[in-house]
């Protein structure tokens, strides 16, 4: 395990030296929370498609592809949907807004009180949900790797804390892109190993029509086949619903507006596009053949939640000696990159939308300065850092606590209610700028009453019923809101036109945002973090491994030094652009 321990040691040393390194590109609020407004396609793409998926991925929808076959890709097709519609119009759209942060978007279309409602709202239930993805990874990790629970989890949220104070969004974006090309490779790697142990893609599509399978893994299953009436056809209808309306509304604007342009935007959503339809496939191939080929090894090993561990099991089955660290460094990517995005977030909604709204109901209109700004910036950071750890700690040693069911209840039913209006203000402009409450109580309804009989009449709700009545009922408030919208003020009126006709025009990236350094920096010092996971990746060779296997590691070195060489070449490009722009200015 010594090779697996200096492997991942030195992939965690290389996030903190981001971190340390982009912090002479933060200097003010807007570089703090949105990259300046610079970030290039491929780093945000990347950066959309980390933040998209966490170790759950790997544990808690591999166990549903072992269990039941591809029916779960219906959320990713959703996601893939949802990411080529932010290709088409959603990133441009959300990039020329201009805004810091998502709450701008929020407030500008319906207003202070929806923005501070929105962000105080995820500045509450944000650290909790974090705090779970957090104890589930450093779970995940003490169990593969032997290590003590509780010091992993602290050297996770610390690294993580660490690289986001100090290098704000450009910190979270480069780590971000360093993961995901480590998460990649190592998963490319493990689907190809897989295939190639059941006898390729013919053998495994045969599988489908074993008797043994073929039920379990229809993709559309009959009514009553998995608990809560699950992969139906309803089942697929709602939760495509649910998953395009979080990926095509005003709340999806965090995404884009680190993008240089509107243009940026849109092939920064496309990459994300092809790479979760990559990952679908990707991820998801090897806990089927799990379930083909080593289902009573991983039913009978003793774990409270066998499927889970499906992902896990044939990886460590297939993968050369050594390369266990990166799988490990792989389901940290996928959790550390949704971990810094949602703390940055956070730290922008507090200090951009929540700090000046108290300050003013003080009496102190000045506005902070730079200085000021960013040192709120990093108390925040961590401040939630620690609560993130706080939390994590009381769910080891109080399993039981309700604490963090009770935080799961309220997201489950508030979440979906907060996000229909979000859906329905980007695509209806006549809906006057006060009709986000009226739909949002009118969805409330069903969602509150649905846990109500839950826990006092124990009739038990669908995922798919309560969704299906939830934008049922914010259909019909929104109906009449639009019946009533002429009502609203011409000022009101007017702010909502605003609001379009500004997200419609163009950003004139020369004028408004201007060309620097980390245009191009951005390139060079991602090149050299990748192409050094890349050479760290080469010292697995020295671990005993016959040809095969030798070549499967040299795979994923080559894999992440061909993306260092690329960058380095776009780089080139990119300064020479920028230096003969300057010159004819």
């Amino acid at each position: 395990m010594i090779i697996e321990y200096l492997t991942l040691s030195v992939y965690l040393g290389v996030l903190l030296a981001l971190g340390a390194y982009f912090k002479k590109f933060t200097t003010n609020l807007s570089d703090f929370v949105r990259g300046g407004g610079q970030g290039s396609w491929w780093l945000i793409g990347t950066s959309i498609l980390m933040s998209a998926i966490s170790a759950f991925t790997f544990t808690g929808n591999a166990s549903a592809a072992f269990e039941g076959g591809p029916s779960l890709l219906v959320i990713y097709a959703a996601n893939c949907a949802g990411f080529a519609c932010g290709g088409l119009f959603i990133g441009p759209w959300m990039r020329q807004t201009r805004a810091y942060t998502t709450a701008d978007v929020i407030r500008t279309r319906f207003g202070v009180p929806v923005e501070q409602f929105g962000a105080c709202f995820g500045v509450l239930i944000g650290p909790i949900t974090a705090a779970i993805q957090l104890y589930a990874l450093s779970l995940f990790a003490s169990t593969v790797m032997g290590l003590p629970l509780i010091p992993v989890m602290i050297s996770i949220a610390v690294i993580v804390t660490f690289y986001s104070t100090s290098g704000g969004k450009w910190a979270v974006m480069a780590t971000d892109f360093v993961q995901a090309m480590v998460m990649l490779s190592i998963t490319l790697l493990v689907c190809f190993l897989s295939l190639r142990a059941i006898g390729g893609i013919p053998e495994f599509l045969s599988f489908f029509k074993d008797p043994r399978f073929a039920e379990d893994f229809q993709f559309i299953k009959e009514s009553g086949a998995f608990p809560g009436n699950r992969y139906t056809w309803l089942w697929a209808v709602a939760i495509f619903l649910m998953q395009v309306n979080s990926q095509l509304s005003l709340s999806a604007a965090g995404r884009f507006i680190s993008a240089r342009d509107g243009k940026e935007a849109s092939r920064a959503s496309w990459l994300a596009f092809v790479l979760m339809a990559l990952g679908s496939a990707v991820w998801f191939i090897p806990p089927m053949i799990a379930r083909f080929l080593f289902e009573a090894d991983i039913l009978n090993s003793g774990l409270d939640k066998p499927a889970e561990s499906a992902y896990a099991f044939i990886a460590m089955k297939l993968l050369p000696n050594g390369l266990l660290g990166m799988l490990i460094a792989a389901m940290f990517a996928a959790t550390m990159s949704s971990m810094d995005t949602g703390l940055n977030s956070q730290v922008g909604a507090i200090v951009r939308n929540i700090i000046p709204r108290l300050r003013g109901a003080l009496g102190r209109t000045e506005p902070l300065s730079q200085k000021v700004e960013m040192r709120i910036c990093h108390i925040a950071t961590i401040f939630l850092g620690t609560l993130i750890v706080c939390y994590a700690l009381l769910f080891v040693f109080y399993s039981q606590i309700t604490l963090f069911d009770a935080s799961l209840t309220v997201a489950s039913v508030i979440g979906v209610p907060m996000s229909f209006p979000m859906f329905l203000g980007l695509w209806l402009k006549r809906l006057p700028k006060w009709s986000y409450f009226p739909i949002f109580f009118a969805c409330l309804a069903p969602s509150i009453w649905s846990f109500i009989d839950e826990k006092m009449f124990e009739n038990a709700w669908t995922v798919q019923e309560r969704a299906i009545w939830i934008m049922l009922f914010g259909t019909v408030a929104a109906i009449v809101c639009l019946i009533l919208s002429k009502r609203s003020s011409e000022k009101s009126q007017a702010d909502v036109r605003a609001f379009f006709i500004n997200m419609h025009t163009p950003i004139d990236y020369q004028n408004e945002v201007g060309e620097a350094e980390v245009d191009y920096e951005q390139y060079f010092v991602i090149s050299k973090a990748v192409c050094t996971v890349g050479a760290l990746i080469l010292l697995i060779l020295l671990a005993p491994n016959d040809l095969f296997n030798r070549l499967c590691i040299l795979f994923v070195a080559g894999f992440v030094l061909t993306i260092g060489a690329l960058l380095r070449i776009g780089g080139k490009r990119m300064k020479a652009k920028s230096l003969a722009a300057s010159i004819n200015h």
